[in-house]
C-alpha cells in the first residue's frame, strides 16, 4: 500500500508540475541561424520567392495565395503541409517586409501560433539570416506541451535554414 502511495504521489507531481508549465510559460522563443556565400538580394529574393519554398521545406504540399498586396505587407497564403502521415492546414500571414533586411511571418496552424522574424544582414558577401522565433498555442494543453518541445522546434528551424543555404548556394 505504501508503494502505491509513492507512485501515485509521484505522478501527481508529475502532473502538476506539467499543467503549472502552461501557467508559468506563456510562449516559447528561441533563435536560429545560418549564413549563406551569397549577396544578401540575392537571398532575400529566393528566400521570399513562395514558388521556390518546397525546395527547402520538403513537408509543403500546397502553397496557395489567400490575398496578395503590392508591398508583400498583409500577403495571406494557406499553406498544407504533410507531417507524419497527417495533412495539416495553416495560413501564413506576412506582417512585416522590408526589402533585403527583414521578413515576419505569423503561422496559423490549428492549435499552434508562431511568429518568424527573420533578419538579414550582409557583411563581405556573405548573408547571414537570424531567425527569431516565437510559438504560443489558444488550447490551454499545448501551451503546456510546447516549453518541453523547443530543443525540436528549433531543430526543424535550423534544418529549414540549412536546406535553405544548401538550395541558394548550388
Amino acid at each position: 500500500m505504501k508503494t502505491i502511495k509513492i507512485i501515485l504521489g509521484i505522478i501527481t507531481g508529475i502532473v502538476v508540475v506539467f499543467l503549472a508549465t502552461g501557467l508559468l510559460i506563456k510562449e516559447t522563443s528561441y533563435i536560429t541561424r545560418v549564413s549563406v556565400n551569397k549577396p544578401v538580394e540575392e537571398v532575400f529574393k529566393t528566400f521570399n520567392n513562395s514558388d521556390k519554398i518546397k525546395n527547402w521545406i520538403p513537408e509543403i504540399k500546397s502553397l496557395t495565395v489567400v490575398k496578395e498586396n503590392v508591398g508583400k505587407t498583409g500577403n495571406i497564403y494557406k499553406i498544407v503541409v504533410e507531417n507524419q502521415g497527417q495533412e495539416i492546414v495553416m495560413t501564413k500571414k506576412v506582417i512585416a517586409y522590408i526589402q533585403n533586411e527583414k521578413v515576419t511571418l505569423f503561422f496559423d496552424a490549428e492549435n499552434m501560433l508562431k511568429r518568424d522574424d527573420y533578419v538579414f544582414t550582409e557583411k563581405d558577401g556573405i548573408t547571414n539570416i537570424t531567425l527569431n522565433a516565437s510559438c504560443r498555442s489558444e488550447s490551454y494543453l499545448m501551451a503546456c506541451m510546447f516549453p518541453y518541445f523547443k530543443g525540436t522546434f528549433k531543430d526543424q528551424d535550423q534544418t529549414y535554414l540549412n536546406n535553405f543555404k544548401a538550395f541558394v548556394e548550388k
